[in-house]
């Protein structure tokens, strides 16, 4: 295995790794490419601008060399001046800090932006041993926390072997969970149907009958993809972003670039009526799974949500042979469209011992939780026939 330099360089703008440094790691150790950690997602992230010190998101990338000078390992790291856009949600902890007189803000964020999606945090190449390099960039981290005097460090929705490797170098350990579709070796979406109950087999039928009425529905990849899919799908955003929470984070250029750079890892399904785009439903792939990422709509339709967001990402996932559809952060709605809980994983390192053993307890509590909810969940709300 190649030997790693014990120095950890810390770079505000991932154009100073360059794009075949970092993904030579990423996507190299077994666990696929993913388009998330990709360096042309989060290159497009930094360019338009809707990750920057502006926007509560400063750039604090880790790298790691090996003994020629090539970058072995890389970690996406952002200095963050508030809890938006992560989706694991630690907004009572910076309450409880502050009311206690500490600052919790900034803090140490090791995440894909605005995107509630596992995949890797600790990323090497494929000739670098898995303990050393999570060994020295979770150091490294935790070292520029204290640092900058950070309040804390929170990697987010990392693989399970990494949040395992996390916990063993004294990260506090979270979980919680997603619904997701697993392909079981479906040929159609109607092996699928066959799958579950004859009642859910009715009532998804029925409602994508009703969403699809007097609509055209269109599956875009590729060089399908044009400036004007891209604005229709902006205006469809910001209806949504406006009417949800107020401030969406992605600006127009970000889509154009990520158009330009990962045509063929884009998923863009639209809805149209006479001649006139509607709705739609952006998702990113990776080697072996579709991810669901961002919706919106024009019109009202009964059920269209349902049919761009989770069914259609099940025909398209049967169809290109990809193993599972995450469909996004939350949404018990959809166990009945065939996605059932599956876990998902944090971990952090709180510098401040008045605040770390009171979350410790609290994870402690949490966990076993969410492990019991998920088993309910499955067990008595699963769409699928008892085998």
């Amino acid at each position: 295995m190649t030997i790693l330099k014990p120095q950890v360089r810390v770079h505000t703008d991932i154009a100073d790794i360059g794009k075949e440094a970092w993904d030579t790691c990423n996507g190299a150790a077994g666990y696929g490419h993913n388009p998330f950690t990709s360096y042309d997602f989060l290159s497009a992230l930094e360019e338009s601008g809707c990750v920057s010190p502006r926007t509560g998101w400063a750039p604090q990338h880790l790298s790691v060399e090996d003994a020629d000078g090539r970058t072995a390992a890389v970690m996406p790291l952002y200095l963050k001046s508030h809890s938006q856009g992560e989706y694991v949600f630690d907004h009572a902890w910076a309450d409880a800090y502050e009311r206690a007189g500490g600052r919790y803000y900034p803090k140490l964020q090791c995440a894909a932006p605005f995107s509630p999606v596992t995949g890797p945090r600790l990323i090497a190449r494929e000739d670098v041993a898995f303990d050393e390099a999570s060994r020295t960039l979770v150091g490294g981290a935790v070292t520029l926390c204290d640092r900058l005097g950070a309040s804390s460090l929170h990697v987010t929705f990392p693989l399970e072997p990494e949040w395992k490797f996390m916990g063993e170098q004294g990260l506090l350990l979270r979980e919680d969970q997603q619904f997701h579709w697993e392909n079981t070796g479906y040929a159609t979406f109607d092996d699928f149907l066959a799958a579950l109950s004859s009642g859910r087999r009715k009532t998804i039928r029925r409602e994508r009958r009703d969403a699809q009425q007097g609509l055209e529905i269109a599956a875009l990849s590729g060089s399908d993809l044009t400036e004007e899919h891209w604005d229709a799908f902006y205006s469809f955003y910001m209806d949504t972003g406006g009417r949800k929470w107020g401030r969406p984070y992605l600006n127009r250029q970000f889509f154009s670039l990520m158009g330009e750079r990962m045509a063929n890892r884009i998923l863009l399904v639209m809805a149209r009526r006479e001649g006139r785009w509607i709705a739609g439903a952006l998702n990113l792939m990776g080697d072996d799974t579709l991810y669901g990422r961002n919706w919106g709509c024009l019109e009202d339709v009964p059920f269209l949500h349902f049919e761009l967001c989770y069914y259609q990402a099940i025909e398209q996932a049967i169809l290109r042979d990809l193993k599972r559809v995450e469909a996004g952060a939350q949404g018990q709605h959809k166990l009945a469209r065939g996605y059932l809980p599956s876990p998902v994983y944090s971990a952090h390192y709180i510098a401040d011992k008045a605040l770390r053993e009171p979350v410790r307890r609290y994870l402690d509590q949490e966990r076993p939780a969410v492990e019991q909810e998920m088993a309910y969940l499955a067990a008595e709300y699963s769409p699928f026939k008892d085998v």
